[in-house]
């Protein structure tokens, strides 16, 4: 069995996709490939990583004549990061506020553009109480700042959990008991999580009835008023997603269950085509609602149409996924 053969299958049996396999090995993904396609072969230094990373000797990797796996004498676990009891709670306890911050931050950059909505509606007033310009210079100036404040939460909570990145990055186990004490927690939480996934889906899904009610009223600032209702709304539906799910998950991640189980395991790929994509729609929103200032714009239609089209976009993530894996 030649080299390129034997790193496919090590990798495939410790569960590591390619992009993951190279983030640990330093190296891109393309150069993981060339090893496995047998376009070229790792340096003497890659061969030493490779072999303490599988746990395997690098006669067994570089002798074509050794089938059978050479293991070195290390106990394989040794290579595995072990989490404890104290590492998880502390990590739980970072998600729990995590959640809240979190939700806080989405909730500032929802509702962020109802200052522009409410200065443009006071400014179209018969009485003119605001001129146009000064509308929108203020109310671009508010929404910038309620971003920032989101994007420093969000940086700020990021690097609190940085610690514990490796479980999404790493191979880890969890020390004896401390899956039984997760578990037991996830399952005292299951109620609430589902409760305020109920409240969530109820308030985005209700969020629209303003928008019916400023129809019928026929008066244009009410329909302003409406329109920031139905955002507040939804941000607030939003909040008990974000609760719910960020300490949902922070069990998942430990637990290796639900969407971080090792077969759907977020990968690096997805996460950054993920933030791209939501980040483009929301520029694009904003662009929307700069250029076309008519009384009837439809910038907001972005968001439903992203969320619709977003399952579509992983699809296409999983497929490129699963196609580098199978080179």
């Amino acid at each position: 069995m030649i080299l390129a053969d034997k790193l496919i299958q090590l990798r495939k049996r410790s569960g590591m996709s390619q992009e993951e396999l190279a983030e640990k090995m330093n190296v891109s993904r393309q150069a993981v490939s060339k090893w496995e396609g047998a376009q070229s072969i790792p340096d003497l230094d890659k061969i030493l990583q490779l072999s303490e990373l599988y746990g395997v000797t690098t006669d067994y990797l570089l002798k074509d004549s050794v089938e059978n796996e050479e293991f070195t004498g290390k106990d394989a676990d040794e290579n595995i990061r072990k989490v404890t009891l104290e590492e998880a709670n502390e990590f739980l306890a970072l998600r729990k506020t995590a959640s809240v911050r979190i939700a806080a931050a989405t909730f500032l950059c929802i509702i962020s553009l109802i200052p522009l909505f409410i200065l443009g509606g006071m400014s179209e007033l018969p009485d003119k109480p605001i001129s146009e310009n000064t509308a929108g210079g203020i109310g671009m100036i508010i929404m910038l700042v309620l971003t920032a404040i989101a994007v420093g939460i969000y940086v700020y909570t990021g690097s609190q959990s940085a610690k514990y990145e490796f479980l999404e990055k790493e191979p880890f186990e969890t020390e004896y008991g401390v899956s039984g004490v997760v578990q037991e927690r996830k399952k005292a939480f299951h109620n609430t999580y589902v409760k305020c996934n109920v409240i969530g889906t109820c308030l985005c899904v209700l969020s629209p009835a303003a928008l019916f009610a400023a129809a019928i009223n026929g008066v244009d600032f009410f329909a302003v008023i409406m329109l920031c209702v139905m955002f507040v709304t939804a941000g607030v539906g939003v909040m008990f997603f974000i609760y719910a799910g960020v300490r949902n998950a922070a069990m998942d991640k430990l637990l290796k269950t639900g969407d971080y189980s090792e077969e759907k395991k977020p990968s690096p790929f997805k996460r950054i085509v993920s933030t791209v994509y939501w980040l483009a729609a929301t520029a694009a929103a904003i662009m929307w609602l700069l250029i076309d200032k008519s009384e009837d714009s439809r910038f907001w239609v972005i968001f439903p149409v992203a969320g619709v089209l977003f399952p579509a976009v992983m699809g296409i993530c999983s497929l490129v996924e699963r196609k580098n894996k199978d080179k």
